[in-house]
């Protein structure tokens, strides 16, 4: 009976992994953003904020890319 109950079991803990690598790159993106506002105001200009932005796309394209790289 339990032989029944793992596949769920690890289907669960893929589902619980792929969740987890999804809210870390959320939040990296968001962690960007809030430090290149607070960079942009320091620094002044709307320079800064496009490089921001830039960074945020960037990095998000590359985690989103490298994790479907990895399957």
């Amino acid at each position: 009976m339990k032989q029944e109950h793992e596949p769920r079991a690890d289907g669960a803990q893929r589902l619980r992994a792929a969740n987890v690598r999804t809210a870390l790159i959320f939040a990296s993106v968001a962690l960007v953003f809030f430090v290149g506002i607070i960079a942009s105001e320091y620094l002044g200009g709307p320079k800064a904020a496009l490089g921001v932005m830039g960074t945020t796309v960037l990095l998000f394209l590359i985690l989103a890319i490298g994790r479907n790289l990895r399957k």
